[in-house]
């Protein structure tokens, strides 16, 4: 059987999640955490197979607990259940190292493939999600096969194009997250991001990217 790890602040849906996984005949419940501080702690001590993430929680969100367990154990196998299926907390969540997108809405069968296909090296994900994530790729590829001498698109969500304008004005991850009214952790994703949609190689080039 395998092991999960539930994280999530509302106990209805903890106590919903351990009834359908302890129904099921290949799955079993770890533990317990409320946010991502607790997820990290309880990872370590109890070494599920695949953890159920939250995203917004009290504390420590779910990207910041991504990031601790992965710090810990790159292998780590984590699938985010969220009820914001939005860019802005799709992409963070797979910049910090999550294997899976899923959203609440979607049905209890499917949530238990998700989570097989995760342990087995698939990607699961909620439609919507995947779609933007391939429209995404289509977009990229697109802007490499432009003409030579075209300068190439780079295809950002409206969240990161804020991150990039303040890391323009020379904002710290701090300073970025105060402003934005969002998690340390969720800058730091945001710019993971950003490097690696821009080849920026430093804060320094990112500016300059934004200025550009």
């Amino acid at each position: 059987m395998s092991s999960v790890l539930i994280v999530d602040d509302q106990r209805l849906i903890r106590d919903g999640l351990k009834m359908l996984l302890t129904a099921a005949p290949d799955f079993t419940v770890a533990g317990e955490a409320t946010n991502g501080d607790e997820a990290a702690r309880a990872y370590r001590e109890l070494a599920p197979d695949v953890v159920l993430m939250d995203l917004r929680m009290p504390g420590a969100d779910g990207v910041h607990g991504i990031e601790r367990i992965i710090a810990a154990d790159p292998s780590a196998r984590i699938v985010v259940l969220t009820t914001f299926d939005d860019d802005d907390h799709m992409y963070p969540a797979l910049a910090a190292g999550a294997v899976g997108f899923l959203v609440k809405d979607i049905a209890p069968e499917a949530l238990l493939d998700g989570l097989r296909r995760a342990l087995g090296g698939e990607v699961p994900m909620s439609p919507g999600p995947a779609r933007r994530v391939l429209d995404e790729a289509l977009r990229a590829r697109s802007a490499t096969a432009e003409p030579s001498g075209a300068e190439p698109a780079v295809p950002l969500t409206d969240r990161e194009r804020d991150v990039l304008a303040l890391v323009a004005d020379g904002l710290g991850n701090a300073a970025i997250a105060g402003r934005l009214h969002v998690a340390e952790s969720t800058v730091k994703a945001h710019i993971a991001n950003l490097r690696q949609k821009t080849g920026a190689r430093s804060r320094v080039e990112l500016a300059r990217f934004a200025s550009g």
